[in-house]
Parts: structure tokens; C-alpha cells; sequence
């Protein structure tokens, strides 16, 4: 089974199109979504609505638990916060329901999913050492995948030694026999040097990964930012990848 991971999408609607269409150029049997469908970008009923008709699987992030009201919208500071308050007023109730039905973690196929953690699937960032073997070691499967973070990560177990790091684009891994930790980057704000939409290829009988960038439009989505009164830092950071 093949099978593309998204995450961290944040209402971008131009990176998450482009993803689409290089996912399927691929043509993987399923769609897996690690969470964060809104936030901090200007499209997210579209977004929403393009995740609900392909993801097989689909988790809550930080995000999308705030702006339906789960967690305390309060939790949010600055920009971080102006942009989620922009979101809730923007969503429609059909993407509230959409948001409604998401947990912030699952299991797929034998492969743990969580969008912050195994210890905090909700809030915590997998960006050390320690935060990546407290997940390998909480989860009930040899491969685990998270997002959050907004870094493609790849972190591997091999005998006694934990290896791995920033995963770039083009990066292929071979997972046969370990236990192995990946976050697949974020489509809609990357923040580790590289504006491209990212998304991660699995084949689960293989036993690979395949990490993959993408072009968009970023000028198009900081148009509509900018339009819609957005804080002009998240707009800016785009073409950073910060």
C-alpha cells in the first residue's frame, strides 16, 4: 500500500493544490492528513472541503481544536492569535463539521499518527532528541508519523543508536526492520529553509519513504492575505520558509 502524508495545511489553499496534483501523479491508494487544516492563511472552508473529499485519514490539530472551540482560543498569542480569530469567523458550518469529527491522533494501517506527540498529540513539538524517543517509545507501532512542527523530520532507530534529523526534499529512506519517527512537513507554512509545499510518499509494503517538495504560488496566497488583513508577518515568512 502507497500512501501520501500531509500536514499543517493552515488555509493554504494554493500550496495545498499543488500538493494534490503531485500526489496524484503518484496515484497512492490513500490520503493521510496529520491535522492543522486551518490557521494563519486565508482559504479554510476550501481547504476543508479539499481535505474532507481525499483524506482516508484525517487528525485535529492545535488549529482546528481552537477555532471550533475545543481548546481556549486563548491559548494563542499575537499573530498566532489574530490569524485564528480571523479563521473562526471566516468558517462556515459546514467546515465546523468537517473540524468537528477530528481527533488529534489515530492508528492507520499499524502506523501511529499524532500531530504533536505520543506524550501531547495535541501541543507537543518533536524537534529533540528526548521528545522523539518519548514518542518511539509510547507508541504502539515501529513507525510513527507527526506534524506539527512544520520540519520535515526523519528520526530512526538502529539497534541502540537513534539517528536522523531535517529530512530535505528528495530524501528516500529505507525502513525496513527499524522504528522510525517522520513528520512530513508542513504544505501551507514550512518553516525549516524551504518555501516549497512539502508532503512525505510512503510505501508500507516496501518498507520506504520518499520526502517531496512542491512549487506554488506564494505570491497568489500573500495577495490574499494582505487582502483579507492578515498579520503581514505570516504573510512574509512564506517565501522564507521560516
Amino acid at each position: 500500500m502507497r500512501v501520501a502524508v500531509v500536514s499543517d495545511i493552515h488555509s493554504n489553499l494554493h500550496a495545498l493544490e499543488a500538493v494534490l496534483a503531485a500526489i496524484d501523479e503518484e496515484a497512492p491508494d490513500e490520503l493521510w492528513c496529520l491535522g492543522d487544516l486551518v490557521g494563519y492563511g486565508p482559504r479554510p472552508n476550501e481547504c476543508c472541503t479539499a481535505i474532507a473529499e481525499r483524506a482516508d485519514v484525517c487528525l485535529a490539530g492545535n488549529h482546528d481544536l481552537a477555532i471550533i472551540g475545543t481548546i481556549d482560543l486563548e491559548e494563542f498569542h499575537g499573530d498566532a492569535a489574530a490569524a485564528a480569530r480571523w479563521n473562526r469567523d471566516e468558517l462556515t458550518s459546514d467546515s465546523r463539521a468537517i473540524l468537528d469529527k477530528l481527533e488529534p491522533q489515530a492508528n492507520a494501517h499499524g502506523v501511529a499518527l499524532y500531530h504533536g506527540s505520543a506524550r501531547d498529540p495535541v501541543w507537543e513539538y518533536v524537534l529533540s532528541d528526548e521528545a522523539a524517543v518519548a514518542t518511539l517509545a509510547l507508541a504502539d507501532s515501529p513507525l510513527v508519523l507527526v506534524g506539527h512542527s512544520h520540519v520535515a523530520l526523519q528520526v530512526v532507530v538502529s539497534g541502540e543508536e537513534l539517528e536522523g534529523g531535517l529530512a530535505p526534499a528528495g530524501l528516500e529512506l529505507e525502513l525496513g526492520g527499524l522504528h522510525a519517527l517522520l513528520n512530513p512537513g508542513s504544505v501551507g507554512q514550512p518553516r525549516d529553509g524551504d518555501p516549497r509545499a512539502a508532503w512525505l510518499l510512503l510505501d508500507l509494503e516496501a518498507q520506504k519513504a520518499e520526502f517531496r517538495r512542491v512549487e506554488y504560488d506564494i505570491a497568489r496566497t500573500q495577495e490574499e492575505m494582505r487582502e483579507a488583513e492578515l498579520p503581514e508577518f505570516l504573510a512574509a515568512r512564506l517565501e522564507l520558509g521560516q
